[in-house]
C-alpha cells in the first residue's frame, strides 16, 4: 500500500485572523456606523478591507461577506445551514409580532411554504388581475385630483397606501381602501413596525425592557391595532368559508387557502402561523414594493432618455386601466429593465445578517455556531469586475438575455437559495401597473428629494429613499 501523503490544503482560517477596521476599546465599531446609513458603512469597509472581513458591535463579532458566488452559497444553505438572526426573531415576538413565514425555520417554514407558494405563483396572481386593476383606478383617481389641485405627493405615503391596499384585496380578500381614506389608515400603524424593528435589533441597550419612552407606547398601540385588522381580515375569511363552503375547493385568495390548509387534520398549521403570514405580507408586500417603485421614479425622472422610453412603452398600450393585462405588462420589457437596474442600484436589502446554525466553513473561513454572518448583498452590484459603469443607471443592460442572467446571480434582488422571495412575480406585476398607469396618463413634473439632490438613503429594516415628492400633471393638459 502506497503512503499516504500529508495533505497540502492550508488550514482553515479563524474569525479572529480575518481583518478588521481600527476599533474602540470595549464597543469595538459600534458607534463608527451610523443606524440610519448602517449599510454604507460597512461597504466603505469592504473597498477598504476585501470580500472578507469581521467587525464588533459591543460584545457581538459580526463576520462580513461581500462576494456574489460566496453570498449565493450562504442564501443555498437555508434553512438547515444558516438561520434569521435569533437576535431579530427574540425582538419582533417582544413587540408582539405573529411569527410567519419570514421568521419560520425547518420543519415549520417547509410547511408554510409550500402553502405560500402555491397562493402567489404566477397563475394565481392573473386570477387576481381584476382586483389589482381595481386598487390601480383608485390610484389613479386619487392621483388626478392631485394633479388637478397642484399639490405635491409624499411619493412613499402614496405607493405605501397602494401595496397595502393590493395585498389586502389579492391575498386576503379584503378590500382595506386606504387611497380613497384619510382616516386612521392601516398603512399609517405598518408604517411604524419596520423603523422600531430595525432601531430595537441595532440597539446596544434594550432600554425599552426599564424605560417606555412616548415612541415605545405609540409603536405598542400600532402594533395591537395592526394584530387587531389581521383578526378581522381571519374572521372575514372564515365567514366567507362558512357561508360558501365550495370556496374550500378552490380558494380564491391566499388567506382562505392558508385557513383551509390549517383546518385539516394533522396540517401542523395553526391560526397563529395563519396570522403570522398574513403580518408578514402586509409588511413585506408594503414597504419592498413600495420603495423600489419610489426609486425607480426618482432615477428615471434623474434620466431623461430612460424615461422617455419607458413613457413610450407604457404609452403603446393604450389609454384605460383594462389595458393592463398580464399579457400587456408582459410587453413592458424596457420598464422592467428599469426595476431590475433599480434593484441592481438601489435594494431595498443592502445587506442580510444571518446566523450560523451549525459549525460550517465560508470558503477558508472556520465558521462556528452561532457566528453572525452580514451579506453585503450591493457590493458586487458597483464593482467593476461585475458590471460595465458599475455606477450608471443604464436599463440597457438587462436587455440582453444574457446579461441579464448572469446580473441577476450578481444582484440577487430577491434572494437566492430556498428562502427566495415568494411574492417576487407579485411584486414586479404591481410594480409594472403602476409604472404603466402613471406614465401612461400623467407628465411628472417633478420627483425630487429635499434640496433637489439624489435621494438620501435611509436604513430602517428596508433601504428608505428620503423625503421624495412628485408633482403631476394630467397628460395633455
Amino acid at each position: 500500500m502506497e503512503p499516504s501523503l500529508p495533505s497540502t490544503a492550508p488550514p482553515l482560517r479563524r474569525i479572529a485572523d480575518l481583518p478588521s477596521p481600527r476599533g474602540w476599546p470595549l464597543v469595538g465599531h459600534l458607534f463608527q456606523l451610523p443606524r440610519d446609513s448602517v449599510h454604507r458603512g460597512v461597504e466603505r469597509w469592504c473597498r477598504e478591507l476585501g470580500p472578507l472581513f469581521r467587525f464588533r458591535a459591543g460584545a457581538r463579532t459580526l463576520v462580513v461577506v461581500a462576494d456574489h458566488d460566496a453570498i449565493a452559497a450562504l442564501l443555498r444553505d437555508r434553512p438547515e445551514g444558516f438561520l434569521r438572526s435569533s437576535q431579530l426573531k427574540a425582538v419582533g415576538r417582544e413587540m408582539g409580532l405573529t411569527p410567519g413565514l419570514f421568521g419560520a425555520e425547518g420543519e415549520v417554514w417547509r410547511r408554510q411554504r409550500r402553502m405560500v407558494m402555491a397562493g402567489l405563483d404566477p397563475n394565481r396572481v392573473r386570477e387576481y388581475f381584476p382586483a389589482l386593476q381595481r386598487v390601480t383606478r383608485h390610484l389613479h383617481e386619487r392621483w388626478r385630483r392631485a394633479a388637478a389641485d397642484g399639490r405635491a405627493l409624499d411619493l412613499q405615503a402614496e405607493l405605501m397606501r397602494y401595496t397595502v391596499d393590493t395585498v389586502a384585496g389579492l391575498a386576503f380578500g379584503a378590500e382595506v381602501d386606504t387611497l380613497r381614506s384619510d382616516d386612521d389608515v392601516i398603512q399609517r400603524h405598518l408604517d411604524k413596525i419596520f423603523p422600531a424593528l430595525f432601531r430595537r435589533v441595532m440597539s446596544p441597550l434594550p432600554y425599552w425592557r426599564w424605560l417606555r419612552l412616548p415612541a415605545d407606547r405609540a409603536l405598542e398601540h400600532s402594533v395591537a391595532e395592526v394584530n387587531r385588522a389581521i383578526a378581522g381580515f381571519i374572521a372575514q375569511a372564515r365567514a366567507r368559508l362558512a357561508a360558501d363552503p365550495a370556496r374550500r375547493e378552490r380558494p380564491p385568495n391566499l388567506l382562505e387557502a392558508m385557513i383551509v390548509a390549517a383546518d385539516r387534520p394533522d396540517s401542523g398549521i395553526d391560526d397563529l402561523q395563519v396570522a403570522g403570514n398574513v403580518l408578514t405580507m402586509l409588511l413585506a408586500g408594503e414597504d419592498t414594493t413600495a420603495h423600489t417603485l419610489a426609486w425607480a421614479l426618482h432615477l428615471l425622472h434623474r434620466h431623461p432618455a430612460a424615461m422617455q422610453r419607458a413613457v413610450a412603452e407604457a404609452r403603446a398600450l393604450g389609454d384605460t386601466i383594462d389595458a393592463l393585462t398580464p399579457e400587456a405588462l408582459g410587453r413592458l420589457d424596457h420598464i422592467e429593465a428599469c426595476l431590475y437596474e433599480t434593484m441592481r442600484l438601489k435594494p431595498v436589502a443592502p445587506f442580510i445578517v444571518l446566523e450560523a446554525a451549525r459549525d460550517t466553513r465560508i470558503a477558508d473561513l472556520q465558521v462556528p455556531a452561532g457566528t453572525l454572518v452580514w451579506c453585503a448583498m450591493r457590493r458586487d452590484s458597483l464593482e467593476a469586475g461585475c458590471f460595465d459603469r458599475p455606477h450608471e443607471f443604464d436599463p440597457g443592460r438587462w436587455l440582453d438575455e444574457r446579461g441579464a442572467g448572469a446580473g441577476k446571480r450578481i444582484s440577487m434582488p430577491f434572494g437566492a437559495g430556498p428562502r427566495t422571495c415568494p411574492g417576487r412575480y407579485l411584486a414586479l406585476t404591481e410594480m409594472k401597473m403602476v409604472l404603466a398607469m402613471l406614465l401612461g396618463r400623467f407628465e411628472i413634473d417633478e420627483v425630487s428629494a429635499p434640496g433637489g439632490a439624489e435621494a438620501e438613503e435611509r436604513m430602517a429594516l428596508t433601504m428608505v429613499p428620503v423625503g421624495l415628492r412628485m408633482r403631476l400633471r394630467e397628460r395633455g393638459r
